[in-house]
């Protein structure tokens, strides 16, 4: 029979591809493909963090309502992550990632009419149709790279492939800097004394400037969507009843996740990890600028440059130290070390605060893949995978909430430093989750 296991097992030879959907050796080539999707939506998410400095300025919007960009952003992820568990079912990991290539052009494209337009709720909208790409791109993405060869490294290929996510970050951050402010100074101070149609036709020259780093990233996306569409993929499904297309239904996906308590556990802490992070970075230039008022809004996003630099490290360090030490222990160290770091932030005198929110991003280097490789493990029919995986990436809604929490609490207190007691206290509520998964970790 033509659907018969060995049937399948000849078609996909060439990968090695095994009954739970994981591979016998990695396709190195597909691989790197797959990686290289990763620093796609850090371009994004860093792009986000100058846009909240610049909305906040010329639309003259509060700290809560700047939270609306992030929100906009996550809203997006959460979303769509489950109609991209759909594709990934009924068509391959393969078609989902060219399909977030696609919508994240559009929603790149959305930033020309809406610098014309000049209202913060069309930046919104083109900011959304951006998100629901990525959705595409990360819930197959992060599955895919943890299943591109054999189990026992499952969690080491993810944190490779996302050890490239913050190349992607401080390639947003260097664009949002040089073509978005410029050599603009301090906007703020800048538009301070306009008013009327001068301050009106001044904000509108402003966001012309966003639609600069956009121009590039669309090269970028139509090649990446290029070499995709002629590269040969691996399936990387689960082989049941003699064919790749899991024989089960949506509903018993949910049915069989809602009483895995572990699953669901995990689900919280990627939840609170993704808006701690989110909440950090989007306001750390804010901190900068509240904290030293004779430097311009340039030279505050530098600090965005070094929190994704030691990101970076943080992964490095990180993946290594998991070939000597249990993930889980590891992580536990990360995220109370990270803790110590956020209160700092939120209780050190003058620019110290500064440098240890910085300082906070070494430890979120591995948390994400972390979780959500351990979190998938827990997972063990392998039939479920699409949809936990999707699942696993609507948590990254927790970026639209927890931001929102801190821009409030920053407007109730008065007080940028005073508010980062909330992505402290969310750092504290990661370190236990890894605490607790300590024995369970795999030996």
């Amino acid at each position: 029979m033509i659907n018969s296991v060995g049937a399948v097992a000849k078609k996909h030879k060439d990968f090695g591809q095994l009954a739970d959907g994981y591979l016998e050796k990695t396709p190195l080539f597909q691989f790197i493909i797959v990686s290289l999707m990763f620093p796609l939506w850090g371009t994004a998410a860093s792009l986000n963090d100058i846009l909240i400095t610049q909305f906040k300025t010329v639309f003259a919007l509060n700290d809560a309502a700047t939270a609306f960009v992030q929100s906009a952003f996550y809203g997006g992820y959460f979303l769509v992550a489950i109609p991209a568990s759909f594709v990934i079912r009924k068509a391959s990991y393969k078609v989902t990632i060219m399909t977030g290539l696609v919508a994240y052009i559009l929603g790149a494209g959305l930033f020309f009419p809406a610098s014309r337009v000049a209202t913060y709720s069309m930046f919104l909208v083109a900011i959304f149709a951006i998100a629901i790409g990525l959705s595409f791109l990360e819930t197959a993405s992060d599955t895919y790279s943890s299943m591109m060869g054999p189990k026992k490294y499952a969690n080491l290929r993810l944190n490779i492939s996302q050890i490239l996510n913050p190349i992607g970050s401080i390639a947003g951050i260097l664009l949002g800097k040089y073509l978005i402010f410029g050599s603009v100074g301090n906007l703020s101070e800048k538009m301070a004394g306009m008013q009327g149609a001068e301050r009106l036709a001044y904000g509108e020259k402003m966001l012309q400037l966003t639609l600069q780093p956009y121009k590039y990233i669309l090269f970028v996306l139509v090649v990446m969507l290029l070499v995709l569409a002629v590269t040969k993929m691996p399936s990387a499904k689960p082989i049941v009843h003699g064919t790749q297309q899991a024989k089960i239904s949506f509903r018993e996906s949910m049915a069989y996740l809602a009483h895995n308590y572990r699953f669901k556990k995990g689900i919280v802490a990627q939840f609170i990890y993704v808006g701690m992070q989110t909440a950090v970075w989007s306001f750390t230039i804010r901190l900068a600028l509240d904290l030293n008022h004779h430097i311009t809004d340039a030279a505050a996003s530098n600090f965005m440059i070094y929190s994704y630099v030691v990101f970076f490290l943080g992964k490095v360090v990180a993946t290594w130290l998991f070939t000597q030490i249990k993930p889980t222990q590891v992580l536990t160290g990360y995220s109370i070390l990270g803790t110590i770091a956020l209160l700092l932030a939120t209780f050190a005198p003058g620019m110290i605060a500064v440098y240890a929110a910085v300082g906070a991003s070494f430890f979120f280097g591995p948390q994400w893949p972390t979780i959500y490789a351990h979190t998938l493990d827990n997972v063990t029919d392998k039939r479920h995978t699409e949809t936990a995986g999707a699942i696993l990436v609507m948590a990254i809604v927790g970026g639209a909430v927890v931001p929102a929490i801190q821009g409030v609490v920053s407007d109730a207190v008065g007080s940028m430093q005073l508010s980062f007691i909330v992505p402290a206290i969310a750092f504290a509520l990661v370190s236990y989750y890894f605490a607790t998964e300590i024995k369970h970790d795999i030996e």
